[in-house]
């Protein structure tokens, strides 16, 4: 029997190509995000942190914004000293919540693209924030798809799936009070800065952050990413590294999680 899903989100394409120009191929090599005295749709802002209105609204029946974490342009979670990056992850949960809480929408979805293979068309580092309308985001996600492996459990559940949304390598912060965020984000900086140095010997070069708030847990997946898998594209079967490599991933992890927290 084939699994009915809802209707996919609408893509408008007029918007999606003014986009590219803009962003992808500049007429000037000016980042958008350092330009910020021409910023405009601000939302919130604290020191050089800055949510704002998505100037490229893709999606029909949702309200897209951005969230500016720095004013580095090369910055990033994994690299971010942890006192930036507990700020960086509070202001975003703290944005996150009060789309959440307008009751405006059905679903709420915060994420992060880093590096080539992410689906990001900008390097600054930025997260997004899109409130869909019509459609439930975790509609797909089942509680399995942050079961597995045990790493860390003090304020943060961490775990490595064994039943992934798409695999292979799928990492899990979970919290339930978001009295523990800044918790959640030393764990979060502490894998991805693993991912970017040692993982695969060091040729991962991109990652996802998917933030849900599913199930009375606020959680961050956290997922290097390569070329998709065919059999995930063309039939949406994932794959998962086998258990002894599942392992040694977790502790690896581990070991860098108790030296450091």
């Amino acid at each position: 029997m084939i699994k009915h899903t809802e209707n996919p989100l609408v893509f408008n394409t007029a918007i999606g190509q003014k986009k590219r120009a803009e962003t992808v191929v500049p007429v000037q090599n000016t980042c958008p995000f350092c330009d910020v005295e021409h910023l405009t749709g601000i939302l919130r802002t604290d020191g050089k942190k800055i949510w704002l209105k998505n100037k490229f609204p893709t999606l029909e029946e949702s309200t897209m914004t951005v969230i500016i974490e720095s004013d580095e342009h090369l910055g990033d979670v994994s690299t971010y000293r942890l006192k930036e990056n507990r700020e960086v992850f509070r202001f975003a949960f703290d944005c996150w919540d009060e789309m959440i809480q307008s009751g405006k929408y059905r679903s709420v979805l915060m994420f992060k693209n880093f590096g080539p293979r992410s689906g990001g068309t900008l390097r600054h580092p930025h997260l997004q924030v899109v409130g869909l309308k019509n459609t439930d985001g975790y509609g797909q996600i089942s509680p399995e798809n942050f079961e597995g492996v045990e790493i860390h459990k003090n304020g943060v559940t961490v775990t490595l799936s064994t039943r992934p949304i798409m695999g292979f390598v799928e990492f899990n912060a979970m919290i339930t009070d978001l009295d523990n965020v800044e918790n959640l984000a030393d764990m979060v900086h502490e894998i991805t800065a693993y991912l970017m140095s040692s993982y695969m010997e060091g040729r991962c070069d991109s990652y996802n952050l998917f933030f849900h708030h599913f199930d009375g847990q606020y959680i961050c997946k956290i997922v290097p990413r390569f070329i998709t898998s065919p059999y995930f594209i063309g039939y949406k079967i994932p794959q998962v590294s086998h258990p002894q490599t599942l392992a040694e991933i977790a502790q690896e992890i581990k070991l860098r999680l108790d030296k450091n927290y």
